[in-house]
This record gives structure tokens, C-alpha cells and sequence, in this order.
């Protein structure tokens, strides 16, 4: 039985008809750059998560990039975040001159550990940076509690966790600003890029607003170097028609996280860690990432029984070249790199089947001799 990673085809079949009917709008509004679909994401984001201001941009990476300039991080800063997230999320800090500090992360939900942050602040730093992780928030209170006695801001980079909640408040509403990426493979996928920022500080959004434009308002007149990170009409429109639906399809995504959890635990047993809801926490399983020894073996015999599998991510942001002048070694953070030797994720999305599910947990149990 063939299982991809993620399969959107179900999903389309579900909203063709408003889609194709969103689209035509636009085609024959003739209205491509920051139109009303734009605009109509961007409140309805931003009420979804208890904040004032939603600014869409081009890419989930440019959300980030365009939120730390206009929070003025610059050349000689520090911003502390993870080493265990995607590129964009230090590639972002680099790109503004700025140094990323990086630190260890909590084992069990691979989220940045906060009980290691304050010992990486030094006069340098502007911005703490946490990641929201395969869909699960990171300890924001903790983390709040140490960026307001620096005076610090918190940029919350939730590229997987739109829906996330953690002690009933949801993403936005703890950091100063958080970043959202509509990758089509995200749990609000556009078909194409998108991305967006969200915030209540009113002056970062309108810096945000003005960056993303070439750094100019009103039009032709610069005041900042910006950039070209428009969030596209189309990829608007076919957002407004799936968003309705996110909630729902959290759910099921957590149903489908619950039988994987279920059956490995019985099938099994210990040879594999399952993903932990810490308490407090409403996890919106972008991934279900598990844990396993031997996982490269493992991931090559489901990929010759014909289940996708991916690693996310293999090869932790401070051992990666384009970052060796900043000194980091093997052996700094033991945390990240036992979690990029050990972390897979499995097939997941809202329609996947029980049988499906099943099929993935008898061949990784057929793998351990189970």
C-alpha cells in the first residue's frame, strides 16, 4: 500500500467549486496585488488570534524577516532561538546583520527550552525568537516572563502551528509579533506562497506594512530599505475559502494523531517515543513526529514498503556550514542534535484512512520484529 506524506487531492475534491469560483472573481476583478482578498485574510487572521493587525506577505520566511526589521534588529544584534526548526528561521536573523544565538531545546517537545535562554542574553541581544514546533507551542509563559524583564521582544515564528494554543491563548497573543507561513503543505495551505504577521503593536505593523512594499508609502517615496513580499490575490482567495475549514481539520488531525499514539503504544511499545501534548498546550499536529533509534534504517524500509516518511530536520542550524563562523561544534547542544538523529515523521493529514494508519504502524512494528 502506497502512503504519501501528505496528499491534498482529497481536500481540493471537497472545495473545487468554491475555489474555481474565487479565482474566476479575481480573474475578472482584474484586482492582483493587495486586494480585497488580501485584505479580508488579513482582519479575519487577526481576529482568529486575538490581535489587531494581520500584514500579508510573501513567504512564511519573509513574515519573519520583515517582523525583525521593522522590530529594529540590525548588524551587531543578537536574537536567541533554536537550532532545531528550519533555515528561514536563523537565515532570517543573518540576513539583517544580526548574530542568531542559539540554544538547546526541550527533549520532550523540541521546542526551545526556556530554563536555557536568560544565560544566552547578553547586551547584544534585541529579540528571542521561539518556534512553534510540528504544531505545538512552546512555553510561552516562561519565555514571556524572561523577555519582559530584559525588555526583549518575542518574535513567535508559528510557520506550523496556526490553531495552536497554549493555556487557552492562542499564537499572537503572547509575543510581540508571530509569523505564519501558507506553504501548501501547512494546515492552512495556500497553492503557492503566502505568509503573514501578526501583532497588537500598531507602529511594528505599519513598518511591516511599509517593508513589504519596497520599504515606501506613499508610493515612489522610500523611507526604509524594503522589499518585494506582497501576499498574492490569487493565494488570498484560496485561503478565504479553505480558513472556514482549519478548525476542523485540527480536529481531525488530532484524531488521527490519537490512533497513531494508540496503536504504537500497543503494537509497538517502547521502541518508539510518541509526541507528548505537554499539559496546557492544544496541539495542531502539523507533523507526528516520533522518535525512534535506528531511525534512517527505519525510514528506508517504510520508503521500500511504499510509506512516506520525513525527517524534520537532519541537520541542526548550528552545524550547518553557512553558519561555521559562528563557532558552534558538535556536542553543544545535546538535546538537538539526539533529536535530529531520532525524529520522523509519519503520514498525516486530515483525510488520511484508519487503514492507512494501520498499515504504517504493522510495517514499523514488522521493522522491530514486533
Amino acid at each position: 500500500m502506497k502512503i504519501p506524506m501528505l496528499d491534498l487531492s482529497e481536500q481540493y475534491q471537497s472545495i473545487k467549486s468554491e475555489v474555481l469560483e474565487v479565482l474566476d472573481s479575481v480573474m475578472s476583478s482584474s484586482s492582483f496585488i493587495l486586494g480585497e482578498n488580501v485584505k479580508k485574510l488579513e482582519h479575519d487572521i487577526a481576529k482568529f488570534n486575538n490581535v489587531t493587525h494581520g500584514i500579508g506577505c510573501g513567504n512564511g520566511s519573509d513574515a519573519i524577516l520583515i517582523a525583525l526589521q521593522a522590530l529594529g534588529v540590525t548588524k551587531g544584534d543578537e536574537v536567541i532561538t533554536t537550532s532545531f526548526t528550519f533555515f528561514s528561521t536563523g537565515g532570517a536573523i543573518t540576513r539583517l546583520g544580526a548574530t542568531p544565538v542559539y540554544v538547546d531545546i526541550d527533549p520532550v517537545t523540541f521546542n526551545i527550552d526556556p530554563n536555557k535562554i536568560e544565560d544566552a542574553i547578553t547586551e547584544k541581544t534585541k529579540a528571542i525568537i521561539p518556534v512553534h514546533l510540528y504544531g505545538q507551542m512552546a512555553d510561552m509563559e516562561k519565555i514571556s516572563v524572561i523577555a519582559n524583564k530584559h525588555n526583549l521582544a518575542v518574535v513567535e515564528d508559528a510557520a506550523q502551528a496556526i490553531g495552536a494554543k497554549h493555556n487557552g491563548k492562542t499564537v499572537g497573543e503572547f509575543g510581540t509579533v508571530a509569523t505564519y507561513s501558507f506553504f501548501p503543505t501547512k494546515n492552512l495551505g495556500a497553492y503557492g506562497d503566502g505568509g503573514m504577521i501578526v501583532t497588537n503593536d500598531d507602529e511594528v505593523a505599519e513598518l511591516s506594512r511599509i517593508i513589504r512594499v519596497h520599504g515606501s508609502k506613499p508610493k515612489y517615496y522610500h523611507h526604509v530599505n524594503g522589499y518585494n513580499s506582497r501576499l498574492d490575490e490569487l493565494q488570498a482567495a484560496v485561503l478565504n475559502v479553505k480558513f472556514p475549514h482549519l478548525e476542523r481539520w485540527g480536529e481531525l488531525r488530532r484524531e488521527k494523531a490519537a490512533i497513531y499514539t494508540s496503536l504504537l503504544k500497543k503494537i509497538v511499545g517502547e521502541e518508539v517515543i510518541t509526541p507528548v501534548e505537554k499539559e496546557g498546550n492544544y496541539h495542531v499536529f502539523h507533523q507526528y513526529t516520533i522518535r525512534v533509534e535506528k531511525r534512517n534504517e527505519l525510514q528506508s524500509y517504510l520508503k521500500e514498503q511504499g510509506i512516506a516518511t520525513m525527517v524534520y530536520y537532519p541537520l541542526p542550524l548550528h552545524l550547518q556550514p553557512v553558519f561555521k563562523s559562528l563557532g558552534y561544534k558538535e556536542g553543544d547542544f545535546p538535546a538537538t542534535e539526539k533529536a535530529a538523529k531520532e525524529a520522523l515523521s509519519l503520514p498525516m493529514y486530515p483525510e488520511l484512512k484508519l487503514v492507512q494508519q494501520e498499515n504504517v504502524v504493522a510495517k514499523i512494528a514488522e521493522f522491530y520484529g514486533k
